[in-house]
């Protein structure tokens, strides 16, 4: 875990270390698959990542993108995790269409969620498991200890599912979204959690504790290493 005195030190020290872990598969001519996330801290980010690269004059040549998790909304809304990248991210450093595989989210939630899975697979290599490997998946962390659109409370059944993809109720608006699944997040390279914000101390503090059972202690436990850079302030025992 990687601590920061805020919000604008954690975005602008993330995407400094992203765009350097980029730069390899580019100069080689590979692809690098990654998965965004929305959220405000994904703001702060996106403007951090575009004003680097726009110094460092790098396109993202070879650089697909994908995202955690979408809302069932349309690509313009403001709701749109999408949206929120395109504005601040993929447009300014002019990402072509052709390396950006976003979740319909305007259409019917299963259909989006399958076609989804089916572009990310077609893409990125696959496990032993056929779970698609990812280089990165970014993620956020909400007061409830969720990440992408994981909720807690879901059975074991659904968070064991091997659905790339799935439709899923949220518990805040809006409720109707489509999440990357707990077991493509455990098949990535890399994993960096970007914790931010006020009122999520308890959130950070029970998913790091022994036997925690938040949505972001369970990505934790499928790992052997993922990374965290933050801003809050330890609660409790941390």
């Amino acid at each position: 875990m990687v601590s920061f005195a805020n919000d604008a030190e954690l975005a602008a020290a993330a995407a400094r270390e992203w765009l350097r872990e980029v730069e390899a598969p580019r100069r080689g001519g590979g692809l690098y698959c990654v998965a965004l996330s929305g959220g405000r801290i994904a703001r702060r980010f996106f403007a951090a990542a575009a004003s680097q690269a726009q110094a460092q004059r790098s396109a993202l040549s070879g650089v697909h993108f994908f995202w955690s998790d979408e809302r069932c909304v349309p690509p313009t809304d403001p709701e749109s995790n999408f949206a929120l990248a395109r504005e601040l991210l993929l447009a300014p450093l002019g990402v072509p269409e052709r390396q950006i595989h976003r979740v319909r989210g305007e259409e019917a939630p299963e259909l989006a969620a399958g076609a989804a899975e089916t572009e990310l697979c077609g893409i990125a290599p696959r496990d032993a498991e056929g779970q698609p490997v990812l280089d990165v998946v970014f993620l956020g962390l909400g007061e409830d200890g969720h990440v992408a659109s994981l909720f807690p409370g879901e059975s074991e059944e659904a968070m064991s599912s091997k659905a790339v993809y799935r439709p899923v109720v949220a518990a805040k608006p809006p409720p109707r979204r489509i999440t990357i699944g707990y077991r493509a997040i455990g098949a990535a390279r890399r994993v960096w959690v970007l914790a931010s914000g006020t009122g999520k101390e308890k959130a950070l503090d029970q998913s790091l504790a022994a036997g925690g059972q938040t949505p972001l202690a369970r990505v934790l436990k499928l790992r052997a290493h993922t990374r965290i850079f933050t801003d809050i302030r330890p609660a409790g025992r941390l």
